[in-house]
């Protein structure tokens, strides 16, 4: 079968990440002038018009020292962000502003403003060198720090860190949880960081069988998002359980449990108080996995 699903929030954007400009420091010299869009921001929050759309200044609007980040091109112009004093290591659920915000942008402005906000906040928040501990200073448009001690010299990149999310399947049902943080009634698919040496299908069996006791596999890859806060990439897997008795990790997850192919589907059209639990926000690569597995039948 063929899907119709549009892919997960955070994707798409219209700018040209243009590396071949971004990496020619002349070539990039000349395409940042003061009428440059500069992309507005409150701290880390997006800063929209009326009609819901992300507001653009000039770049010439830029203080003289601030540290920028070259987006990329979009019909030939450059399209910048201004790195703010601070930055954030906060979750999605403790920016407010800003999740009521993306609920409303359209696609293209919020996978805009996904990039320009991880990009943002990394400069905010690795302004030294962690191999000596001088100031660094951007690179490449941006998209590198180096550090200013010629002596040491190194250069630094912004970081993904990458997160196994699954569903994980088991005689129809599927096996959902509720975090510590996670408001009354959420439900989401189990998730975790992948640790070093580890692959994404370790990462998936590893993680759900600490936090639920079930064993994963027939692991297989469905979808990713790029999730700025702060800046992960999420990797969507589908396993198949090998047994359904839960023992929950009680320092992860408030509730895991098994939810039947009707119970989603309830869920998901949103029937308020008589739906089994709240589904993911559709910002979340999670509300996608359970379109993608209702789709699936």
């Amino acid at each position: 079968m063929t899907s119709l699903l549009a892919g997960p929030q955070f994707t798409g954007s219209p700018i040209d990440r243009a590396d071949h400009v971004r990496s020619d420091p002349a070539r990039l010299a000349e395409v940042m002038v003061p009428s440059a869009r500069l992309l507005k921001l409150d701290g880390l929050a997006p800063v929209m018009d009326e009609h819901n759309s992300l507001i653009w200044g000039a770049l010439s609007e830029a203080p003289g020292d601030a540290e920028l980040v070259f987006l990329g091109l979009r019909d030939g112009v450059a399209h910048v962000a201004m790195v703010p004093d601070k930055g954030s290591i906060d979750p999605a659920y403790a920016h407010r502003h800003s999740w009521a915000a993306m609920t409303l942008l359209q696609p293209d402005d919020l996978a805009i403003y996904g990039t320009a906000r991880s990009l943002v906040d990394w400069h905010a928040r690795h302004r030294f060198c962690a191999v000596c501990g001088s100031h660094s200073r951007p690179a490449k448009g941006g998209w590198q720090r180096d550090c200013v001690n010629e002596e040491c010299g190194a250069s630094h990149f912004p970081r993904t860190d990458p997160v196994a999310i699954m569903l994980v399947e088991h005689d129809g049902r599927l096996l959902l949880g509720r975090g510590l943080n996670f408001p009354e009634r959420r439900y989401s698919a189990l998730a975790g960081f992948v640790e070093p040496g580890e692959s994404i299908e370790e990462c998936v069996a590893r993680e759900v069988l600490e936090e639920s006791g079930i064993v994963v596999g027939d692991v297989r890859y469905i979808a990713s998002q790029p999730w700025p806060f702060p800046s992960q990439l999420m990797l969507g897997c589908h396993g198949i359980a090998q047994n359904s008795d839960i023992t929950r990790d009680e320092t992860e997850l408030a509730d895991v449990r098994w939810f039947t192919h009707d119970e989603v589907r309830a869920a998901m059209a949103g029937d308020g108080e008589d739906a089994p639990f709240l589904a993911p926000p559709p910002q979340a690569i999670a509300n996608f996995m359970l379109r993608w597995w209702l789709e699936r039948g």
